[in-house]
């Protein structure tokens, strides 16, 4: 009984279709037909190498991520590079500061140590090339020893993290 009523169903929606439409063309039909398989094949080729794409920029952008997840932290910390730099620096022209001395350049040691197995890098010493987009001048002077466009004094020392620059050297630089 259901099998007569699904061919009841197929013979009333054909006999619409016969009203609506003129004879099927078999050549033409099937022209038709290979014309859809070829558009939904180049639909589903276009839509698989959007998905293949996408997938390697999220591999991507995921690699940069943890790549340099530490960026942010590394920067905060670099202020305390800074300032055991400075107690080095005032520290060693006093005799009474040499055990003082010695314990911050040890911390200090230390510390870029863990910092260099994190991926940074110190940049910035007398005698380099000036380089804009590593340097940052903040003066010329004479310095008979340095070659011209060279450092001639750094007043902060720079860092890159995995080749990436953290924070530019300001530096001094001779004038020509």
């Amino acid at each position: 009984m259901e099998h007569n009523e699904e061919e009841k169903r197929m013979d009333a929606s054909m006999a619409d279709g016969a009203a609506d439409a003129a004879p099927l063309d078999p050549e033409r039909e099937l022209a038709r037909c290979r014309e859809e398989l070829a558009a939904e094949s180049e639909r589903r080729l276009y839509i698989l190498a959007e998905s293949e794409n996408l997938k390697k920029r999220l591999v991507k952008e995921k690699e940069e991520y943890f790549k340099y997840a530490t960026e942010n932290i590394v920067s905060e910390l670099l202020p305390v590079l800074d300032n055991l730099d400075l107690a080095l620096l005032h520290g060693r022209g006093n005799p009474g500061c040499k055990d003082l001395v010695t314990g911050v350049d040890m911390t200090r040691k230390v510390f870029v140590d863990i910092l260099s197995r994190h991926g940074v890098e110190e940049f910035g010493a007398p005698g380099e090339e000036f380089n804009p987009e590593h340097h940052e001048a903040v003066g010329m002077e004479e310095s008979p020893d340095v070659a011209e466009n060279h450092v001639s004094r750094v007043l902060q020392k720079g860092y890159r993290l995995r080749g990436r620059l953290l924070r530019p050297a300001k530096v001094m630089v001779r004038q020509g």
